[in-house]
């Protein structure tokens, strides 16, 4: 029987499989669906059926930094219960992704899992993947990683709550050895977990999100009976002012710095005093932001309905 595409998805579904162990797989058992299933536990690839199904929404992000500082990378690997993510064993191998991140030379993710893994190059990681699901018994999934480097400063990471959120942030400076500079560089990164901006700064904001934005606010202005009514000098002033909120917001080194003691400094201008008073170059130029499950959809549990059930059951 030819294997075809539609049935090594399925497979690959019902099992969580690499797509290439899939189809071998399929290959061997002339298509049968059942048989290649066991063909795939019997290899240590396939946990059970239908564990690709199941959310994957909790585990952990891990950052790992060269010991030159001067390049960084950032996973995030998934884990379908919190009870996992804090095990000893996933996250010993969330470090070893981590560390198979700052070797690669891959730069997308389906390049990333083809690779030999690190600890036995027999099997690719994504093979290694599915053996990890194996022995642990629940779905697991390697969703990104991100390699930064700094030939010329170095990179400050940062993990939160245990591996909720993680950070790196990409320093230019001349002393990437000095603990002063390195501890403002990991002040910059608390901040980055702490109020989650999207770009480093205004020069990176792309103009058409900034023309659309201002589009809806003339649009807001337009339905508001008192506001629609004002000089058109006016109206383009409060949409500047707002369109000017919004980016301060957005933007790390417009942000409030969040250990500014008069609660008015913004991150460019804390990095600025750091750089001055340390005599040093600091100037930040890019960073990673990871939270756990950020977009994916987490599977609620209501206890009290479940009990309910099993009563009415």
């Amino acid at each position: 029987m030819a294997v075809t595409a539609k049935m090594v998805k399925e497979l690959r579904e019902m099992t969580g499989a690499g797509m290439m162990d899939c189809k071998k797989a399929l290959t061997a058992v002339d298509g049968n669906m059942d048989e290649a299933v066991e063909f795939l536990r019997k290899k240590g690839l396939a946990a059970a059926e239908k564990k690709a199904s199941r959310i994957a929404a909790e585990g952990l992000v891990a950052t790992v930094v060269a010991g030159d500082k001067k390049s960084a990378a950032i996973v995030e690997v998934n884990s379908e219960t919190d009870f996992v993510a804090k095990n000893a064993q996933f996250q010993e191998y969330v470090a070893k992704v981590a560390g198979q991140a700052l070797a690669t030379k891959s730069e997308t993710l389906e390049q990333f899992l083809a690779e030999p893994w690190t600890d036995d190059a027999s099997v690719t990681v994504e093979q290694a993947l599915s053996q990890k699901i194996a022995i642990i018994g629940e779905k697991l999934s390697i969703r990104r990683f991100k390699k930064v480097t700094e030939e010329n400063g170095m990179i400050a990471s940062y993990i939160h709550a245990g591996g909720k959120i993680g950070v790196l942030v990409d320093v230019e400076t001349d002393a990437p050895e000095d603990e002063a500079v390195a501890e403002c560089a990991k002040n910059v990164a608390m901040q980055v977990a702490a109020l989650k901006p999207v770009y480093t700064n205004r020069g990176e904001v792309d103009q058409e999100y900034i023309e659309h934005e201002k589009a809806i606010l003339l649009e807001q202005i337009k339905n508001d009976p008192k506001e629609s009514k004002k000089p058109e000098r006016v109206i383009q002033g409060i949409i500047t002012g707002r369109v000017n909120k919004e980016l301060k917001e957005i933007c790390l080194l417009d942000q409030v710095y969040i250990k500014a003691e008069d609660g008015k400094q913004s991150v460019g201008k804390y990095v600025e005093s750091c750089a001055k008073s340390l005599g040093k170059k600091i100037e930040i130029k890019g960073f990673a932001r990871y939270e756990t499950g950020e977009g994916l959809q987490k599977k609620e549990e209501n206890f009290a309905e479940e009990v309910a059930k099993q009563m009415k059951g």
